[in-house]
């Protein structure tokens, strides 16, 4: 039977390994913690009892994954759960931008913008599941559907700063630089306005779902259709070079460039070895979670029904911070994220209690302690929001590294989503999940189509795997 292993089990690592099995390869994962998940891992970090995501969260982009949803993950736990409101985005006299997974509703309360918002997301929107067998995977190939693919994509290639100013209200122009913010990236550069306008027309199709129970629901899901398969996981077991892997036809790698260099040592082409270890990070998250008794005391009301809650006040806050971070410097207001997926998934809070999820932007690697500069930007929206803290959990840009090493110096996204490495990601190639060693391919969120719960990194490793091997596959 032909033999596959996979190191590293998060999202990206299971899901290639389910395709693998579900082609009939005998597929073994090691992960090196003793939990499995990498980003989509959950844990009660404060109070018994209150669930806390550990990183990923919000999930537009894996509520409609393609393959995901061909695999029946309801039969294995999988729900998703959806907030009143997606998003919000407040602003200091007490207004905020709006987001709702209609087009139409959220055009309606952008005023002025409201047009331009529903000429930008109406049809890309409607047309999202066609588009996404286009964009959830590499972008240097024929499209599925060109003309789709050439309405949605060119205005992709632009700055967001562009694209923001489109918009005449201060709510229209900060809500979409919240979202384009996602890509902690400078928006004043090429391409920043792909993931926010994917995240975007992907929410308005699917909504910005959470998992119920947990971000962990995912991979412990996508764990039992493998052992369905036949599939095995050992955690605890870490791989730091060539000669701890198992004798296998296929090895799958969701880890980060550097640490596949590190691994494969001589055995890499020295062109492909060199890309991989200048492979580029991007600026670090800091995280916070918070247990916090009877919810956040937000201004904007809206806000109150908001799975996530997007903090930098106007556009031009949003635009100065992320180019702070990216020189290296420590804003004093950062860009914070903060989400309320109890809202649409109660069973993580006890009580009056709930969990509060937050990080913010900072420099890659950054050593100082940003707690304060999060609590002081909601307080900034949700005056006396500090008397209703009961507890909390940090970690730092550090502390990312060691919890899932593929996130170096707090870079959550695995690589910086520049215009080269979102397009190609860890080196120049047509093939971006061969590494060059036959037989052998990363799968991590530093490949196309990048960062995300949806599992298309590693589906389309996975897809690269079979052709070599000539089976064909099974999803």
């Amino acid at each position: 039977m032909t033999t596959a292993t996979v190191v590293g089990s998060g999202p990206n690592g299971l899901a290639a390994a389910v395709a693998l099995a579900a082609a009939g390869v005998q597929v073994t994962v090691l992960e090196a913690a003793e939990e499995i998940g990498g980003g989509t891992r959950s844990s009660e970090a404060i109070v018994p009892g209150l669930l806390h995501d550990h990183c990923s969260a919000t999930h537009p982009m894996a509520v409609g994954s393609q393959f995901l949803n061909e695999l029946d993950l309801e039969r294995y736990g999988l729900s998703w759960r959806l907030p009143e409101i997606d998003c919000v985005h407040p602003l200091d006299g007490g207004t905020a931008g709006v987001l709702r997974r209609s087009v139409s509703a959220t055009a309606a309360g952008l005023g002025r913008d409201g047009a331009r918002w529903q000429l930008a997301f109406g049809r890309p929107s409607a047309r999202f599941d066609a588009l996404a067998e286009d964009i959830m995977g590499p972008l240097l190939r024929f499209p599925h559907h060109p003309l789709t693919l050439a309405r949605f994509g060119a205005p992709t290639m632009l700055p967001a700063s562009i694209l923001a100013h489109l918009f005449r209200t201060e709510e229209g122009r900060a809500l979409f630089g919240g979202v384009a913010a996602h890509t902690f990236r400078p928006l004043h550069q090429p391409l920043t306005s792909a993931i926010g306008l994917g995240i975007i027309t992907a929410g308005h199709r699917h909504g910005w779902a959470v998992a119920a129970g947990g971000s962990r629901s995912i991979s412990h899901a996508l764990a039992t259709k493998l052992a369905d398969l036949g599939g095995k996981i050992e955690t605890g077991t870490r791989i730091d070079s060539i000669s701890q892997l198992p004798s296998a036809e296929i090895t799958m790698f969701d880890l980060a460039p550097p640490a596949v260099a590190e691994i494969l040592g001589d055995r890499l082409p020295r062109r492909i070895a060199k890309a991989y270890r200048r492979f580029r990070q991007g600026p670090g998250a800091f995280k916070v979670d918070f247990a916090v008794q009877g919810g956040v005391p937000w201004t904007n009301p809206d806000a109150h029904l908001a799975g996530t809650v997007h903090l930098g006040g106007p556009y031009a806050e949003i635009a100065a911070g992320e180019r702070e971070i990216h020189a290296g410097c420590m804003p004093e207001r950062p860009f914070v994220l903060v989400g309320q997926q109890y809202l649409a998934d109660p069973q993580r809070s006890v009580g009056d209690i709930h969990p509060l999820w937050t990080y913010a932007h900072v420099p890659n690697g950054y050593t100082g302690d940003a707690t304060a500069a999060i609590i002081a930007q909601i307080e900034r929206f949700a005056p006396g929001f500090r008397d209703h803290i009961v507890g909390q959990a940090i970690r730092t840009t550090t502390q990312m590294g060691v919890y899932n090493p593929n996130y170096i110096g707090g870079d959550i996204m695995t690589g910086a989503k520049d215009m080269r490495q979102l397009v190609f990601g860890p080196r120049i190639t047509l093939s971006p999940y061969d590494v060059g060693v036959p037989g052998m391919y990363i799968c991590s969120a530093a490949t196309p189509p990048g960062p995300g719960a949806h599992g298309m990194c590693g589906a389309h490793a996975a897809q690269s795997a079979l052709r070599h091997l000539g089976l064909h596959s099974a999803l």
